[in-house]
């Protein structure tokens, strides 16, 4: 058995990191790229390390960006994401990585797809995402012509400091099913074998996310990743809440395909604002953020929050009614901060009703990137 090597890069986005390939660099035939990408990843991997590839073990650094200049009027660029599983072989395209949004941009003018007036300061790259048919549009410094990386910006979850990205995702409503409240309702409630009962709302910009609340499933809304892993009766009743829901919002028709498509809808649990801490052991005062959030992405408890289900919570807020504006502080204002357990995020949110119904018409958030290194991915070929 030989190798055989595929140009491309890895960097981090947000409090994501992913291969990053042209997708020029990759075969023209689409069914081929999930051996490719399983075998660069180091997936399946019984153990959960990924050690045999460039995985990390989590789902936040199991992923695969794939990006073309577009041949679109209002794109740049088209950005494909790719989620992969950790202990299976299972490569999901149901949705989007808004973190991973954030690295698109840079890669997109270092990859020369983006060319940048000379002398300018700033960069702005429009993002077709082929996941969800939405336009981002992705805000950075530039320094002689390329992205610049250092900067004050802190995100929770992240060392150090960096530039400051801007992504704004514009018309984010039905992002996966088409529509912003695929039921059509703000509340609904579903039916949980062994379990019972419970309302939840389901919500769908940027990407499909149901939300429930933390104390209907005998939690404070404070609880860190580990207390979760530890509790895996909690993540079963979390996995079957997302799995009626999945059926519900209509992204599958049956309890086998919910199960196989695990990208989306994300499910997260919310409560209001109370004193909490994060992973790093600092203290969050309530008097410090709107609400709190907690969410499982792709069976694991998310060290963060995915940053396009933080843009969904954001919506969800200003929608009357939901759960998440029953958990907002009252008078909060466009920018909602969030407390999460890496820390605090703010997310802006422009949501309106428009002839009865609620249109989301963006959201933003402020992100950092880095390109940590480029070269050839290898991968063993009969």
């Amino acid at each position: 058995m030989r190798q055989t090597a595929i140009p491309a890069a890895f960097m981090r986005g947000g409090t994501s990191k992913a291969i990053m390939f042209r997708q020029s660099d990759l075969p023209p035939d689409r069914a081929a790229w999930d051996a490719i990408f399983t075998q660069a990843m180091g997936s399946p991997d019984p153990y959960g390390r990924q050690l045999n590839g460039m995985g990390g073990g989590v789902s936040s650094l199991s992923k695969v960006c794939i990006i073309q200049p577009s041949a679109r009027d209002d794109a740049d660029v088209d950005y494909t994401f790719a989620q992969l599983g950790i202990r299976d072989a299972r490569v999901d395209y149901a949705g989007n990585c808004g973190n991973m949004s954030s690295a698109v941009g840079p890669f997109a003018v270092e990859e020369e797809m983006v060319t940048v007036p000379a002398g300018a300061s700033q960069a702005v790259v429009r993002i077709f995402n082929t996941n969800t048919s939405k336009i981002i549009r992705a805000t950075f410094a530039i320094e002689c012509g390329m992205p610049r990386y250092d900067g004050d910006c802190v995100i929770p979850g992240v060392g150090g400091s960096g530039a400051a990205i801007r992504l704004d995702f514009l018309n984010p409503g039905g992002a996966t099913t088409g529509k912003l409240l695929p039921t059509g309702q703000v509340r609904e409630i579903l039916h949980i074998e062994g379990f019972g009962s419970i309302e939840a709302s389901l919500v769908d910009a940027a990407n499909a996310t149901v939300f429930v609340r933390a104390a209907d499933i005998g939690l404070s809304g404070t609880e860190m990743p580990e207390a979760l892993e530890a509790r895996p009766e909690i993540l079963a009743l979390l996995d079957a809440i997302r799995v009626q829901a999945s059926m519900k919002m209509g992204i599958s028709a049956s309890l086998e395909e919910a199960h196989r498509i695990r990208t989306v809808p994300y499910i997260g649990f919310v409560s209001a604002a109370k004193d909490s801490f994060s992973l790093a052991g600092a203290a969050i005062s309530a008097s410090d953020v709107d609400l709190l959030a907690r969410v499982i992405s792709n069976g694991q408890p998310h060290r963060a929050l995915p940053l396009t289900t933080s843009l969904c919570l954001s919506v969800a807020a200003r929608i009357d009614s939901t759960l998440v504006a029953e958990c907002l502080r009252p008078g909060t204002a466009d920018k909602i901060r969030i407390g999460m357990p890496s820390g605090i995020l703010e997310v802006d949110a422009d949501v309106a009703q428009d002839g009865g119904s609620w249109v989301a018409r963006s959201g933003a958030y402020l992100r950092t990137a880095r390109r940590l290194f480029d070269g050839r991915v290898f991968l063993n070929t009969p």
